[in-house]
């Protein structure tokens, strides 16, 4: 009995039941990799080898003894038989610091202990060790894997998040997939760490305590992509067939942008390739929708969605006092960030200006606005950015502009 707070309740399951469950699915459906979690007692894990050392698969264990609230999950005469039975025949063991050194007696405070515990749990029989570096201090989340008598160092931004709950499961699970799916154990946990940075990243803000990660963000992104660029060509098509869009093109160009749901690098977003430009038959997508082709909208859009994940769609049109004043009058939440004060620390660092420039219209109205603008700078053209929830929905935005602007 778990929530978000604390563990109330452990009924350890019978070994038979647990033998009996390995064996049904073993003996009809055969299984590719396995992965092991909370055992809780001596008598479990001792079945659990003997039954899983009858067949031939890769096994993950997740050494799990002490949940995140604090709430003792295996007991302690349970980790030798750990030891003793399951480390021999494990494929991957993936203890966090504290069940490390468990396991070692070794005191980690630094990385170099970290491989040295590695190296000693290897000797109890283990193909690979990935210690998780996730309760060590710094920037970065470093884990560790030994294998085959080498170190190798994974690192990743450390999140500052609650909503942790799961971590170490999902990543045990997403290495057993790995394995499954044929990949080596280097790839496996390579492909793990990143499922599971993005699945904290996105992970589920709910109850009081350390809500659950989202090991589905990664699938519902990449599920998402082929919806967005039909999304965009439509847009694009809105777009074309308006005799009056022309008009509300800057001299840099139009573009519209779409980002999948939990999207957080350029390649995330589609746009149109090479923009919508102005032509002498009106306005003219360059090329088609096509994800990472366009760092300008991209960078507006992965900096709103840290604030609202339903600001999924952007696009750029020219600066307008009465544009403006027609969206002002639409109810829209207009804000805007002011170039000529741009730190020049910030200036000088390319990329930046768009992510500063879109923090700064957030606190001037204290929530993600619908448009977003500035008067431009020495080379820099004013701008209108509009957001919404995609990419059609602006396009109609944009039409309804234009066709006011002409009257």
């Amino acid at each position: 009995a778990q929530n978000t707070l604390e563990v109330r309740a452990i009924e350890a399951i019978s070994p038979e039941v647990i033998r009996q469950q390995i064996a049904a699915v073993a003996e009809d459906l055969g299984i590719d990799a396995g992965k092991t979690g909370m055992l809780y007692s001596k008598a479990i894990i001792e079945t659990v080898a003997l039954e899983i050392a009858k067949y031939s698969f890769p096994i993950v264990v997740d050494p799990v003894m002490i949940s995140k609230s604090g709430a003792q999950l295996l007991e302690h005469e349970a980790i030798e038989a750990l030891k003793k039975h399951l480390l021999p025949i494990a494929t991957v063991i993936t203890p966090n610091i504290n069940e490390a050194e468990e396991l070692t007696g070794i005191k980690i405070e630094k990385l170099r202990d970290m491989e040295e515990a590695a190296k000693k749990i290897a000797k109890m029989g283990v193909e690979a060790v990935v210690i998780k570096g996730g309760h060590m201090h710094g920037s970065e989340t470093i884990d560790v894997l030994y294998y085959q008598g080498e170190i190798q160092r994974l690192s990743s931004p450390r999140i500052d998040s609650r909503t942790t709950h799961g971590t170490g499961c999902s990543f045990s699970a997403a290495i057993t997939a790995e394995l499954a799916k044929g990949k080596s154990i280097p790839e496996a946990v390579k492909e793990a760490k990143k499922l599971v940075t993005l699945s904290i990243k996105f992970g589920i803000n709910i109850g009081r305590g350390y809500g659950p990660v989202n090991p589905m963000a990664n699938l519902y992104r990449e599920a998402a992509r082929h919806q967005v660029l039909k999304n965009l060509e439509e847009a694009k098509k809105l777009i074309e067939a308006s005799p009056n869009i022309v008009e509300l093109i800057p001299e840099v160009g139009m573009n519209i942008a779409m980002a999948t749901p939990y999207a957080s690098e350029v390649d995330d977003i589609a746009a149109i390739d090479g923009r919508i430009v102005r032509t002498t038959l009106g306005a003219k997508a360059s090329g088609c929708p096509k994800f990472g082709c366009s760092r300008h909208l991209a960078k507006y859009l992965i900096e709103i969605l840290k604030h609202d994940q339903r600001k999924r769609a952007a696009a750029n049109i020219k600066y307008s006092e009465d544009i403006l004043k027609l969206l002002e009058r639409r109810g829209l939440t207009i804000s805007f960030y002011d170039r000529l004060k741009e730190p020049n620390d910030i200036k000088r660092v390319e990329g930046m200006s768009i992510p500063w420039g879109v923090k700064e219209a957030i606190m001037k109205v204290g929530k993600p606005p619908d448009v977003i603008y500035h008067k431009g700078d020495v080379g820099k053209e004013p701008m209108i950015v509009l957001f919404g929830s995609d990419a059609t929905s602006i396009a109609r935005l944009i039409l309804e502009i234009a066709e006011n602007m002409s009257k």
